[in-house]
Parts: structure tokens; C-alpha cells; sequence
């Protein structure tokens, strides 16, 4: 799954993660911000 930049720029936002780390979070999570 391909995870938009924006959602890992607002999860970088909300978190403080990397965004490497973000995006991990993200794929994981099928691109729920919540979730992540």
C-alpha cells in the first residue's frame, strides 16, 4: 500500500516521529491516522 505524503506530514505533526517511522506506522495501520 502506498501512503499519501500528506498523511505522514500530519502524523509527523501530531507525533513528533520520524518520517521514516511514520510511514512505517502508517502502512501498518492501511493508512489510518488513528490507528497509527
Amino acid at each position: 500500500m502506498s501512503v499519501d505524503a500528506k498523511l505522514v506530514k500530519t502524523l509527523r505533526e501530531r507525533t513528533g516521529a520520524g518520517m521514516m517511522d511514520c510511514k512505517k506506522a502508517l502502512v501498518e495501520a492501511n493508512g489510518d491516522l488513528d490507528v497509527a
